[in-house]
């Protein structure tokens, strides 16, 4: 618990953390390039970010782009944001909310990209609405995205994803789909640029595939 207090401490006072109580917190929508990151480069915004690897790992790659992982979590974000601060990144920070609130952060058509990592599964039947892959949560991600944006999707959980694709079966706005149920033996891997989160290599090596898709809304 201590430890946990401490995480808290350290992120309320780091710039790359918005989260509640920050002036910032409460203008950020649709202005994201404006206020955080003062330039105009792309947006990739990590839903369920956890620890931040991908967010970090996407930035530490592309410094012309600009990156924002999202979780509610604190201490979980604590870690990206420790990273991203000792090692200088200023085009990666991090958003304190719940993936539900989502569209109170970010405009209509704001983001180039959306990655969606290892996210909870709900597997019990009366949580289906709170899959971040549900119907609701991709028509709010499909708000928020620009046209041509990319929505990649990474999990090792076979229910989930294949929840996932039954869902996208009955969509009628989706193109450039792809998918696999076995990423690292596909042509697929390049697009994820051999970032691993800890869940990733955690479940891996209990001999889980990594399962992964791709596609864009047509809007």
């Amino acid at each position: 618990m201590k430890s946990k207090l401490k995480r808290f401490e350290i992120i309320a006072g780091r710039e790359n953390v918005i989260e509640p109580g920050k002036v910032i917190y409460d203008r950020v929508k649709g202005r994201w390039n404006e206020l955080y990151f003062k330039n105009s480069n792309p947006l990739t915004v990590e839903l369920a970010c956890g620890r931040g690897e991908y967010s970090v790992g996407l930035a530490r790659k592309f410094p012309d782009q600009n990156f924002v992982g999202v979780d509610v979590k604190g201490d979980r974000l604590w870690k990206g944001s420790t990273w991203a601060h000792e090692e200088g990144l200023k085009n990666v920070g991090f958003l304190r909310t719940q993936i539900l609130n989502i569209e109170n952060f970010f405009n209509e058509n704001e983001i180039d990209e959306i990655w969606l990592t290892f996210p909870d599964p709900r597997p019990r039947k009366r949580d289906i609405k709170r899959r971040l892959t549900s119907p609701r949560f991709l028509e709010m991600f499909k708000k928020i995205l620009k046209t041509d944006g990319w929505f990649r999707f990474k999990t090792d959980n076979t229910g989930l994803f294949n929840y996932t694709l039954d869902e996208l079966s009955l969509r009628t706005d989706i193109n450039e789909f792809k998918f696999t149920h076995d990423l690292y033996q596909s042509d697929l891997q390049a697009e994820c640029f051999d970032i691993k989160t800890r869940y990733e290599e955690m479940f891996a090596a209990e001999g889980e595939k990594i399962k992964y898709l791709r596609f864009k809304f047509k809007k």
